[in-house]
């Protein structure tokens, strides 16, 4: 994932005229007096998310209930923390922003860690596509890993415009990097190979590291983390990557000939979840509910090209933007949707066979 420059200038971002009053008030909602002294503390990405978050969901949401709202920053996925917080019923935080993955490792065993939602009776998530809402989580941000290729290492010949293209080093020579796990990856080379996004999962890993092999000698970088790849594309030391479309998109900012390949990425869902026996479950809530207006959601624009998951948000967004954004129709049709429930029982043997790759 990764977060994004915040350089992108917000009159491109935004019709003015769309976005006003209307967004920022939720009449009735909550009696703000009776509001006064709660407060919730979500776990969110830190970085341009949380000042992103800030303006366009918490400060507006205690204006207008009088409930504070405190963001607090964790980079990894925060399964153990989560895990300990309701294990010993001390809550430094009511609720997270976390993966699907993430939530069904919480919610696997005899033992539920999240609570459940009980949101399907309102508008706003009835109003939102189907694979965006489960019992345990609410989408409220689609990432996506894409191929990203320096446009200038492809002067005078055609770029890359596939997976199969990128594992093509006879008819698409360059400099690549790939990611030193095999999340994405794995899905990467099955495609490559021929498999239909369809028909990606299960994944056959037999196949997957055989077209894998193909490659290997020709990777000049396993890379471990977004900042990196980002800088890999802004110095031109790679021609072609895998990469979280927001790293893509930074570099782009930063003034890097970057080119982006959406077909095929490969998308998955952050989504609100509430820690399982918090006192303030109900309080979160009715920020879940807050955060899914679509001319709130399409304001997150003016910070980065977010994966709004309300589709009507796109009403409110420049066409040309709309374009950056992972959750445009057009990327969303043609790209593979991550399958958390494949990756919770298989992660364990694609880690052992990817390391003992890397290392053979």
């Amino acid at each position: 994932m990764g977060n994004i420059s915040s350089s992108f200038s917000r009159r491109h971002f935004i019709k003015a005229s769309a976005i006003g009053a209307a967004a920022l008030s939720t009449a009735g909602m909550w009696n703000t007096a009776r509001a006064q002294g709660k407060r919730i503390v979500v776990r969110d990405d830190g970085g341009i998310y949380t000042k992103a978050y800030g303006e366009v969901f918490y400060k507006p949401f205690q204006e207008a209930t009088g409930i504070e709202v405190i963001g607090v920053q964790a980079n990894a996925e925060p399964t153990a923390q989560i895990l300990s917080m309701v294990d010993a019923g001390s809550y430094t935080w009511d609720m997270a922003k976390i993966s699907r993955p993430a939530i069904e490792l919480l919610t696997a065993g005899p033992k539920r860690y999240l609570e459940p939602l009980n949101l399907a009776g309102d508008p706003a998530v009835a109003a939102l596509p189907k694979q965006y809402v489960h019992e345990y989580g609410i989408g409220t941000n689609v990432y996506s890993t894409v191929l990203a290729y320096r446009t200038d290492a492809f002067k005078g010949r055609a770029a890359p415009a596939s997976w199969k293209d990128y594992f093509d080093v006879a008819n698409f020579p360059g400099r690549r990097a790939i990611r030193r796990h095999p999340f994405d990856t794995i899905e990467q080379a099955l495609m490559a190979d021929g498999v239909p996004t369809g028909q990606v999962y299960p994944c056959d890993l037999d196949r997957a590291f055989k077209k894998l092999d193909q490659l290997k000698k020709d990777i000049s970088v396993f890379w471990t983390s977004g900042a990196q790849v980002e800088q890999l594309l802004i110095s031109g030391e790679v021609d072609m990557v895998p990469t979280w479309v927001s790293r893509a998109q930074a570099a782009q900012s930063a003034g890097a000939p970057v080119g982006i390949v959406w077909e095929q990425n490969i998308w998955g869902l952050d989504n609100w979840s509430i820690l399982a026996g918090t006192p303030n479950a109900d309080l979160c809530r009715e920020f879940i509910k807050f955060t899914l207006d679509p001319q709130r959601q399409a304001q997150l624009v003016k910070y980065f090209p977010a994966g709004v998951t309300q589709p009507d948000a796109f009403k409110y967004i420049d066409p040309e933007v709309a374009k950056q954004c992972p959750t445009y129709p057009e990327h969303i049709a043609s790209g593979l949707p991550i399958d958390a429930a494949y990756w919770t029982k298989h992660q364990s043997e694609a880690l052992d066979r990817y390391n003992a790759w890397l290392l053979s």
